[in-house]
Formats: C-alpha cells, sequence, structure tokens
C-alpha cells in the first residue's frame, strides 16, 4: 500500500480520552473509506477506524478510550474502498485541551496516553504510551549537586523499602539507588534527591543517559519514569533543564527521552 494524495484531518480529545478525526470539507474522501493507524516499525499493525459522515461534506473516525492501541508511534492514513493506494493524513487543528493535567485515579491499573501531533515531514502521527503500573514524573528542582523531583503513582503503591534507581544500560552493574519519600500530595505522590557524583563514579567518555525507576517496594517490578498525561508528545528537546559540574570536566543534568521517559545526562568534558 503506498500513500498518493493527500487529506486534511483535525483532531479533539475529549475528557473521556475519545480521541476524533474530522476529515476537512474539502479534501474529504468516498463516505466509505476508512481510516488506518498504521504502527511505526512494525508490519502489519494496523487499526481501522470506520468514516462516517458528521456533517455535510465532513467524515469523522473516532478512537475510543477503551480501544487496544499498543505503545509506540503511529501514522494515520485513509483508504478509499476498492482501492489498495492510501492517502497521506496531514494534521489539521489538534483541540488537545483535554490532555493537559491529567489526573487520573492513583488506582488506575493501566494508563494510556494518546496524543496527535505533526511529524518533522508535515505528516499526522498519534503517540501512545501504555503503562501498569505507571510513574508519572511532576516538578524537577535542579540544585547545585543534584536534581529533586515529585511524582505519581499508578496502580502501585509505595511501600518498605521503596526508592528510585539511576541505570546506566548496557552497565548492569553500574546502578544508583537512593530512597522514595512520600511527597505529601494525596494518592501515590512520591519524591527523591538523585545526587549526581555517585553517577560519574566511572569513566565517562561518551555521553551518558541513566534511566530513572521507581521500585515500590522491597523486591517489588520496577516501574519507569516518565512524564505522558499531558499533550506533549516528545520532551526530548522541549524540557531542557540546567547542567551542574560533576567531577573533571564532566557535567550533569536531568532530561527527557524522546519518548518522555525521564533520564539524568552525563556530559564528558570537551576540547
Amino acid at each position: 500500500m503506498t500513500a498518493t494524495a493527500t487529506v486534511r484531518a483535525d483532531c479533539a480529545v475529549d475528557p473521556a480520552g475519545a480521541l476524533t478525526f474530522d476529515l476537512a470539507p474539502a479534501t474529504a474522501p468516498g463516505p466509505e473509506a476508512v481510516l488506518l493507524l498504521r504502527r511505526r516499525g512494525a508490519a502489519g499493525t494496523t487499526i481501522r477506524l470506520p468514516l462516517t459522515s458528521s456533517a455535510p461534506g465532513r467524515l469523522r473516525a473516532v478512537l475510543p478510550p477503551s480501544a487496544d492501541v499498543p505503545e509506540g508511534r503511529w501514522d494515520a492514513y485513509v483508504q478509499e474502498p476498492g482501492s489498495e493506494d492510501s492517502l497521506t493524513v496531514l494534521p489539521g487543528l489538534r483541540d488537545l485541551r483535554a490532555l493537559v493535567d491529567r489526573t487520573p485515579d492513583t488506582g488506575t491499573a493501566t494508563i494510556r496516553s494518546r496524543v496527535p501531533y505533526p511529524t518533522l515531514d508535515g505528516r499526522l502521527a498519534l503517540r501512545c504510551w501504555v503503562r501498569a503500573p505507571h510513574a508519572e514524573a511532576g516538578a524537577i528542582r535542579v540544585g547545585p549537586s543534584g536534581m529533586s523531583a515529585e511524582g505519581t503513582l499508578y496502580g502501585a503503591g509505595a511501600g518498605e523499602g521503596a526508592m528510585v534507581e539511576a541505570r546506566l544500560p548496557g552497565e548492569p552493574a553500574r546502578v544508583h539507588r537512593v530512597p522514595l519519600t512520600a511527597s505529601g500530595q494525596p494518592g501515590g505522590g512520591f519524591a527523591f534527591t538523585l545526587p549526581y557524583v555517585p553517577l560519574a563514579d566511572g569513566p565517562v567518555s561518551g555521553e551518558q543517559l541513566w534511566r530513572l525507576w521507581v521500585i515500590p517496594s522491597a523486591g517489588a517490578k520496577a516501574v519507569r519514569i516518565s512524564r505522558i498525561l499531558d499533550d506533549v508528545w516528545s520532551r526530548e528537546k522541549t524540557f531542557v533543564y540546567p547542567s551542574r559540574p560533576v567531577a573533571d570536566g564532566v557535567l550533569a543534568a536531568p532530561c527527557y527521552t524522546a519518548a518522555n521517559d525521564l533520564c539524568v545526562r552525563l556530559t564528558p568534558p570537551t576540547g
């Protein structure tokens, strides 16, 4: 299936989490067309949403909050009946106000988040997260020698032996742990302070990204700390925190990955 033409769609999210795609009247295809969501990097993984008439000259598709959409990035296309080709969907207006400052019940077992966004080459895509349980990052404060953060646990409760682990991928022996404490917020609020010096206690020949995880209690499964409960599809380049010197010219700073996972970045000396 190849994309041979384009169609434009407006997107809106309601408070219940339903995502609506409205195709613009001037470019809407035939009434039996379907909206396709194709998962990037997963051949054959496609979700088909029927397009129905919502107003004269407009077609609408709805992705309900209960739909099973695996985590990843999904590209949007439209396929007309009897055609093997597809239309690339371009982003129109995006009303994402319902996603701002979402606060699900902390007892929610599975957190789902879906954010429509424009790709770098101008297409419409959907970023989806599915986390069970989930640790949502909140306020982050940068001190002279480390970082402090607050957050909320969903689908898990902090108990005895709760901690935060900083892990360096590819080097399982390099793990640093700090205590997790209650933040004073209702529900599953947590807080921690992570000094930078222990992370630099080893060679830093290139950039290092230390991934941050919550261990809710002794022996419990680790929960990735991320920020996904709003309308920001990628924090990697938009949420930038100041760096602090650690040792021998190494700099450290909190950061987010392109998937909105919280990390600490160590940067070696320049020159």
